[in-house]
């Protein structure tokens, strides 16, 4: 038997429900039900099936969570939640329990069950009469107990909603409680798996051949970021999680395959923010025999097909913007397009000369930033956010583009792309650089915008160099970012939203608040400071443990309760 004689688990303190469940924890196993059972629970149905397939008095078993519970004496209604959705249970003591022994209703169910436990039930289907299908529960199955209450929402009398788990901070960390109590955020998910398995398709329909690349890399190389560094004791060497999977995608194309492609985590040891997370999913392809302008059509024809999948419809609403993916984009080259949005022509212009400009244009710059970054800088803060719809941003000077083919016609020009959606970059795209000596000229290029101080400058890969001495037949490759393709999919502004696990700062540890405490603080949150009898109400709580836990947060110092000539006020600190 366990005993818990202390509030206190590891660093974690107890609150009161936290105290109660484990007492139920324990009472359960004195009654001979394992709360934790290890054999298999089959099911025959979904919570969804019983709403669209619906037959009178057939027998279905479900298991779930315990969301909710209306207990009348001898009487029960309930609902499950699954991972389709919820379904009303009802349970009648008599039926469920039809011998002399009644403890599975009376004190089981009624008593040791919480909400957010884990159950199974057997039952018959019927129809309530107000129309509800429900599960008449024959049969009850305690699957898992939950140690921790929920932060389910509060629904007053006038239907105001109170204590919604909506707060971004813990939504993000404990994403498995976002889930369980906001389940229409598994929908941008769904939508996420339709995503990349149209793109799978599309892909494996070519005969492109799906494929992995090392994410320890000697050389953090493929494309101009800062990487996280760590050592590998044996071999005694540092390893670069990769900043791109690029060059050892090439390397497959030199040794054969005609189309490759690889759904890659990449790390990028920089800032985070709405748009960026240090660890994010990029889907690079690399085709032989091709080039950058069968590239666009072919990305064209890929996104339309995506977006079809994702919406039923090629067009998708993004914040206050209706974005069209259907085929063709506009191709619009880089210089034209700093030129258009700020009446400067720089394609003729030094380092120097482009500098100043950016300083004129009030951007700020300094004397690491070559002619690519001071380019770069130009588009990304002000052109880049007038492209909405789908656009082929093309043509990017060389200085920019360490690892793309020269432009067939136009001297100092790269044949490369970049799609721009809704104001960001989707997709970068190149006719591959497949000559080993401009190459590595481009290489010793970035190795001295290194020396300048450039941290993001491409490392100079010795073993790419050799692979593409053996010979790399003309080859178009493009990176699509799978984090912002579902965010725009999906109709969100935060790269947190499409991630189950986002990179999080780490966890303030405050005091351990009682759901009680916590109710208050959350309103707090929502009006501070508040007049005290305000919150009371909107609390709803008893006067028993209104006064407990307003003293439990004073001795706490997480609020102050002060007296104004009007009223007592509380005040969050």
């Amino acid at each position: 038997m366990v005993i818990f004689a202390t509030e206190k688990i590891g660093m974690h303190e107890l609150s009161e429900q936290e105290l109660v469940r484990r007492e139920k924890l324990t009472k359960l196993r004195e009654l001979g039900i394992d709360p934790y059972p290890a054999e298999a629970f089959t099911t025959s149905h979904y919570a969804k099936d019983v709403a669209e397939k619906f037959e009178e008095n057939a027998t279905v078993r479900l298991a779930g969570r315990l969301m909710s519970r209306r207990v009348q004496g001898k009487a029960s209604f309930a609902e499950l939640q699954d991972a389709t959705g919820r379904v009303q249970l009802y349970f009648n003591r008599d039926v469920l329990c039809p011998e002399e022994d009644k403890s599975l209703y009376n004190d089981v169910y009624k008593k040791l069950l919480d909400i957010g436990d884990i159950i199974g039930v057997e039952g018959q289907l019927f129809t309530t009469q107000v129309g509800e299908k429900t599960v008449e529960a024959h049969k009850l199955f305690v699957l898992s107990k939950s140690l921790r209450p929920l932060p389910l929402p509060k629904v007053d009398a006038e239907g105001n909603t109170y204590d919604a788990f909506t707060d971004p901070e813990q939504r993000y960390r404990m994403r498995y409680v976002d889930l369980i109590v906001n389940p229409q955020v598994k929908d941008a998910f769904v939508k996420r798996t339709k995503i990349t398995n149209t793109m799978r398709s599309f892909f494996n329909d070519r005969g492109y051949l799906e494929v992995e690349t090392p994410i320890l890399q000697p050389i953090p190389g493929g494309a101009a970021a800062r990487p996280f560094v760590t050592h590998h004791n044996a071999l005694n060497i540092p390893l670069y999680l990769r900043i791109a999977n690029e060059l050892y995608l090439k390397r497959l194309i030199v040794g054969g395959f005609d189309g490759v492609y690889e759904f890659a985590k990449d790390f990028r040891n920089e800032g985070m923010d709405k748009t960026h997370n240090p660890e994010f999913t990029v889907m690079e392809l690399y085709v032989a025999y091709k080039d950058y302008h069968w590239m666009m059509e072919m990305t064209e024809s890929l996104l339309e097909e995506v977006a079809v999948a994702a919406n039923g419809t090629s067009s998708v609403q993004v914040g206050e913007h209706s974005i069209d993916f259907k085929a063709p984009y506009p191709r619009v080259p880089i210089l034209d397009a700093i030129k258009e949005h700020t009446g400067v022509d720089v394609s003729e212009m030094d380092e120097d000369a482009l500098r100043k400009t950016a300083q004129n244009l009030g951007l700020e710059v300094d004397e690491t930033m070559g002619k690519g970054k001071l380019i770069d800088e130009l588009f990304g803060e002000l052109c880049e956010h007038h492209y909405v719809q789908p656009t082929f941003i093309t043509d990017y000077p060389k200085e920019m583009s360490p690892l793309t083919k020269a432009h067939r016609s136009k001297p100092g020009l790269t044949e490369r792309f970049e799609l721009m959606v809704n104001g960001k970059e989707l997709a970068n795209a190149y006719s591959e650089l497949n000559d080993p000596i401009d190459q590595r000229e481009r290489f010793e290029d970035q190795m001295a915008l290194s020396e300048k101080g450039d941290d993001e400058a491409m490392f100079i890969d010795q073993d790419f160099l050799r692979a593409l001495e053996y010979g790399m037949p003309p080859t178009s490759g493009i990176g699509i970012g799978i984090d912002r393709l579902t965010m725009l999919l999906t109709n969100n502004s935060s790269i947190q939203e499409v991630l189950f696990f986002p990179q999080m700062r780490p966890e303030k540890k405050g005091p351990t608040l009682t759901a009680e405490e916590q109710t208050i603080v959350e309103l707090l949150q929502k009006e501070n400071p508040a007049v005290l009898k305000t919150i009371k109400e909107q609390a709803g709580l008893s006067n028993k443990k209104w006064d407990k836990a307003i003293k439990g947060l004073t001795s706490k110092s997480v609020i102050e309760v002060k007296k104004t000539d009007e009223a007592l006020v509380a005040v969050l600190r």
